[in-house]
């Protein structure tokens, strides 16, 4: 188990590498915390199994192709997602922002789609895969909002302070009413999300669909033209989620 933990952590560690040509060892060696020598037999099996490459001329070492063909087949297993994906990118094309897909994970949400809109040179920018605890954010809110109450106060109880969660379920209960939910720089300072649950005719929560904004041009009357937007989107994303169930 404990050789494992160490190859998640350093998938981890590659995957948040913002830099395209990859990390070095004893850079990777601070990060986790291994000997050297602990480090490079790990990597070189992950190598073998195509977990990580390493650049031949700088040594350098990133994510390994079997990731992405891994991600993909999950992706596949999603079938809703193409069939919604249509109404992504005109929702996209309508509020000239850049609209995001997020799926409920346990205690956290993952990013697992993103459309951006090329005529938006300043919009907000999140990776694929990103993961955000359920208490934060429009998309992951209206989630917990939707969700049968068992579910919903599980996730509560872990990720709120005790004496705060009376007022956040308040909260969830008046963005149920409403059918979406706002948020303002509770990740990112600046930005801004408005976020509609994809519920289908069972009642399972399958996922969010979020704009994601910069705040200092969202005047209240673009909020509104958002919001409207939205709403509508996932009219449509129901009715096809509804024929799909």
């Amino acid at each position: 188990m404990q050789s494992i933990d160490r190859v998640m952590q350093l998938a981890k560690i590659l995957a948040n590498e913002n830099t395209s040509s990859g990390i070095s060892i004893s850079d990777l060696a601070k990060e986790c915390d291994l000997a050297l020598s602990t480090l490079h037999r790990i990597l070189k099996s992950m190598v073998k199994q195509g977990l990580a490459e390493q650049d031949t001329d700088t040594k350098l070492y990133k994510l390994g192709p079997v990731w992405m063909e891994y991600g993909l087949r999950a992706y596949d297993t999603m079938d809703y997602v193409s069939s919604i994906r249509p109404e992504l990118d005109r929702l996209s094309r309508e509020v000239e922002e850049s609209i995001y897909l997020s799926k409920c994970t346990g205690m956290e949400a993952i990013i697992i789609e993103r459309i951006d809109n090329e005529n938006n040179q300043i919009r907000m920018y999140d990776k694929l895969g990103l993961r955000i605890p359920m208490n934060i954010g429009a998309a992951n809110k209206i989630m917990l909002a939707c969700m049968p109450d068992t579910q919903s106060e599980t996730i509560i109880q872990q990720l709120v302070p005790e004496d705060e969660q009376e007022s956040f379920k308040e909260m969830l209960e008046k963005i149920r009413k409403q059918g979406y939910a706002i948020s303002h720089g509770e990740r990112t300072e600046g930005t801004s999300s408005i976020g509609v649950a994809i519920v289908t005719r069972s009642g399972e929560v399958i996922g969010a669909i979020s704009i994601g904004c910069v705040t200092f041009n969202l005047s209240e009357e673009r909020l509104q033209t958002m919001i409207e937007k939205i709403l509508a989107a996932k009219e449509r994303v129901s009715e096809k989620i509804g024929r799909r169930s």
